[in-house]
C-alpha cells in the first residue's frame, strides 16, 4: 500500500473530522454555502499599481487576521463590488 502525504490544510481537515467540529447541514443550507463559494471563485485576472504605503498597510492588516494579502485585497473589493 502506497503511503499518502497530506498538505497540512488537509491535516488540518482531517484533525477537524475526528474531532467532530463539521457539521452536517440540510440541502438548502448545502446549496447556499455552495452558492457563496461559486461567488467568490476567481476567475479574472488584475494587474494594477498601488501606492506601495497602501500596499504595507494592506498587508500588516492581512497578518493580523491570518490570511494572505492578495485574499484580503480580493474579499475588500468583493464587498465594495457588492455593497448596494
Amino acid at each position: 500500500m502506497r503511503k499518502v502525504t497530506l498538505t497540512r490544510q488537509e491535516k488540518a481537515i482531517e484533525e477537524s473530522l475526528l474531532k467532530d467540529e463539521y457539521l452536517n447541514v440540510g440541502k438548502n443550507e448545502f446549496a447556499a454555502i455552495a452558492e457563496a463559494i461559486a461567488e467568490r471563485k476567481k476567475d479574472a485576472v488584475l494587474n494594477i499599481r498601488v501606492n506601495s504605503r497602501d500596499l504595507a498597510s494592506l498587508k500588516q492588516k492581512a497578518a493580523r487576521l491570518g490570511i494572505r494579502y492578495q485574499t484580503f485585497i480580493s474579499e475588500v473589493i468583493h464587498r465594495i463590488a457588492r455593497a448596494h
